[in-house]
């Protein structure tokens, strides 16, 4: 009579086998012949169905849930922006080889760049703040930055945290033109999605905080979610706060909505627009009165 023990042996004898056939696939190229007898969890092809698309929500759910609960990540502060902003060092290096070259359309992109690389290390900043506030508070009461994991903005939050020795997340996204997660995300906390939606979701599940610095179109759709989301109450009030006023003026006139009975006067209290990080840190410490 096989035994308890028996049990999860032959379980695990499973999985190891299962394991080292995918192993042998990816690393060698062994072939993975169609067959029914395959394991179902060990068949990339079965997996990859349209049919088991919700399986796989549920797995990308499931895995960066369980693994930042792990490492002791459960309240963050999400800093969203352009991936296309640039350090102020290569900025200045951009615009030097531009005026070398007489380009006149390089050096009109390297005199932006060097504009908008302000905003790079102004997220830098303000994730130092939040790491350097957090690295003296209890375990369970720490802030970790988090972004999605990418270029620019993202690259400057994790940065900054970096510098003062703070883990931070990095929730990266697969996209058509690769994106690879930044050198400064911690990495047991660097995650890759294939789902916008989950990840959006990982965003919101431990935010205490949001943090926008200018970007387009993805920094837009992040930040207009956030806002429905706590407007439509299916998710609790917390700090959204716009960094760059001259930005955001140009870009928001959200005025017009309450103007045209699209959205409640009150809405507009939802957001605050500041110009520095320390105002931007102040924002939050005032509201957890920290």
């Amino acid at each position: 009579m096989e035994t308890t023990q028996d049990i999860k042996t032959s379980s695990l004898t499973s999985i190891q086998d299962a394991w080292a056939t995918l192993q042998a696939h990816a690393q060698n190229g062994t072939p993975l012949e169609p067959a029914a007898y395959r394991l179902a969890f060990a068949d990339p092809e079965f997996l990859l169905r349209p049919e088991t698309r919700g399986v796989r929500f549920q797995l990308e759910l499931l895995k960066p849930d369980l693994d930042l609960s792990a490492a002791g990540v459960h309240s963050t502060v999400v800093v969203y922006g352009s991936a296309r902003f640039v350090a102020p060092d290569e900025a200045a290096q951009q615009l030097a080889s531009a005026r070398t070259s007489g380009d006149a359309a390089a050096l009109a992109a390297a005199e932006l760049a060097v504009r908008n690389a302000v905003y790079y290390a102004q997220a830098r900043e303000f994730a130092r703040l939040v790491a350097t506030h957090s690295e003296r508070q209890r375990a369970e009461d720490r802030l970790f930055i988090c972004t999605g994991g990418g270029p620019g903005i993202m690259e400057a939050a994790n940065r900054g945290a970096h510098d003062v020795g703070m883990p931070s997340v990095g929730l990266n996204i697969a996209l058509p033109h690769e994106q690879h997660t930044n050198a400064y995300v911690t990495p047991y906390l660097a995650f890759k999605f294939h789902y916008f939606a989950l990840r959006k979701m990982h965003f919101m599940m431990r935010a205490k905080a949001l943090v926008v610095f200018p970007g387009g179109f993805g920094t837009l759709d992040e930040l207009f979610e956030v806002l429905t989301l706590v407007q439509t109450r299916k998710a609790r009030p917390v700090p959204i706060v716009l960094c760059g006023s001259s930005y955001w003026s140009r870009l928001l006139n959200l005025d017009m909505l309450v103007e045209e009975g699209a959205i409640a006067p009150e809405d507009l209290q939802l957001y605050r627009v500041v110009d520095t990080p320390a105002q931007a840190w102040d924002a939050i410490q005032s509201f957890y009165r920290l």
